[in-house]
């Protein structure tokens, strides 16, 4: 859970290093396609969409993210949530080799779905986990690992790093590892206490 809410982190300010190769790839593509440049407004268009359709994905995830824990229980709740993480990751990591602005699009959509479920079932599935006595401590390790993830994201744009244009996309696909992370230890937790009392019925397994 915590790799998840570090992944949002990452997923929001990662975006904001490569903004000008990013409009650069999209003029450069527009112009392959229909042997016109764009004009400014499209390009500001096509970036602000980049930029604000990950709120929408966030909107679906956070939406579905009552129904999933109920239906899945939290744990398997957040290793579903890695499905759209890794498609994202993939999708917006292969956009310059494929020619397709539209894939960094419905990648950064799929990783808003991500962002928006792991920080609800997060919050749930720690809470409901951790001791009565470390339950407020653990409570808000998704603010902390949210604001570390945002800090790494700035990290790794910076021009010493990824920030270049040659590795932009690898910048953008950089979520993929807490999602790999997540993906590879979660299964070894346990799942919620209450979810598999109040939910699954099964007093047994709770206890």
């Amino acid at each position: 859970g915590m790799t998840g809410t570090f992944h949002y982190g990452l997923q929001v300010s990662i975006i904001n290093s490569p903004a000008e190769y990013v409009q650069s790839f999209i003029r450069e593509t527009w112009l392959k396609r229909y042997g016109s440049s764009p004009s400014a407004e499209m390009i500001t268009l096509m970036w602000s969409l980049i930029v604000s359709i990950y709120s929408i994905g966030g909107l679906l995830g956070s939406s579905s993210a009552g129904y999933l824990s109920v239906r899945f229980g939290r744990k398997k709740a957040m290793l579903l949530s890695n499905i759209p993480a890794l498609l994202g990751a993939a999708l917006m990591g292969l956009s310059r080799l494929c020619g397709s602005f539209e894939m960094i699009i419905a990648g950064r959509l799929f990783s808003g779905v991500c962002g928006g479920l792991t920080q609800n079932v997060h919050i749930m599935y720690a809470g409901e986990c951790a001791p009565r006595k470390l339950r407020g401590l653990i409570a808000i390790t998704a603010s902390t690992f949210s604001a570390i993830g945002k800090f790494v994201g700035f990290a790794l744009g910076l021009r010493e790093v990824l920030g270049v244009e040659a590795l932009w996309p690898i910048l953008l696909a950089a979520n993929a590892v807490p999602a790999l992370v997540q993906f590879l230890t979660l299964p070894f937790f346990p799942d919620s206490p209450r979810y598999l009392l109040i939910d699954q019925k099964d007093k047994e397994a709770c206890i």
